[in-house]
């Protein structure tokens, strides 16, 4: 295939569709992960409508078992993969942490951390195949200014972020850039669970966000290990 080969998780909905859509505009090929095949196949319409393509999969990231074919089935159909749209993420409970129970605590460390660190592990072989390969993780503003009630969901992002730093230094010789996006509030299903009193109309689109992230994921992108605030671009 002679487009970019990208993947990126949670694409059925906020910045992971709006992102998705975007990328196909740039003229990338998506592997689209998601728990809804619904949604997939809403977005695939979409994407068809742009004159693009994409490669659907239903996926739960708390599913450690399903990392490893997924990596096989890349392998086996593209032979490598150019980019990395690390977004999914899980909000979790908000309140005191004893308020909070252990299933809970347990799906936001696997969605937001230990599922990120599953998808390095089995894309990295794919990604160094590519000529460019290139990689966003998305994190929170909270990871660098925790806040009370916020407790899991900040030690994720915080976690994630040295997971990131630690996969980027050690590739810092190598062609693969590995970046992290901060979109910032951003208005979505997430945010508004988070602020249900905020009013959704004083934030920036999915879409608005999500032109931020192509450009990392394109060749030109030299960086690496950057943490990068969709803030400071939409100012």
């Amino acid at each position: 295939m002679d487009k970019r080969i990208t993947l990126v998780t949670g694409a059925s909905q906020g910045i992971g569709r709006a992102a998705a859509l975007d990328l196909i505009r740039a003229g990338h090929h998506i592997i689209a992960l998601a728990r809804s095949k619904k949604a997939l196949e809403t977005l695939d319409d979409e994407a068809r409508a742009l004159g693009g393509s994409m490669t659907l999969i239903p996926f739960d990231l708390k599913d450690a078992a399903a990392f490893e074919p997924l990596g096989h089935a890349i392998a086996e159909k593209f032979g490598r993969l150019d980019g990395l749209l690390a977004n999914a993420g899980l909000l979790g409970h908000i309140g005191p942490l004893q308020a909070g129970g252990e299933r809970q605590f347990n799906d936001v460390i696997e969605v937001n951390l230990s599922a990120n660190w599953r998808l390095i592990r089995v894309l990295d072989p794919l990604l160094r195949r590519s000529d460019s390969p290139r990689a966003v993780f998305v994190t929170s503003s909270v990871a660098a200014n925790p806040r009370a009630f916020w407790g899991p969901y900040q030690a994720s992002k915080a976690g994630l972020e040295a997971l990131v730093q630690a996969w980027a230094q050690e590739n810092a010789q190598m062609p693969l850039r590995v970046n992290i996006f901060d979109p910032g509030g951003t208005r979505t299903g997430m945010r508004a669970d988070a602020f249900p009193g905020e009013d959704p109309m004083t934030l920036p689109t999915p879409e608005h966000v999500a032109a931020h992230i192509t450009p990392l994921l394109e060749p030109t992108e030299t960086r690496t290990g950057a943490v990068i605030k969709a803030r400071a671009l939409l100012t």
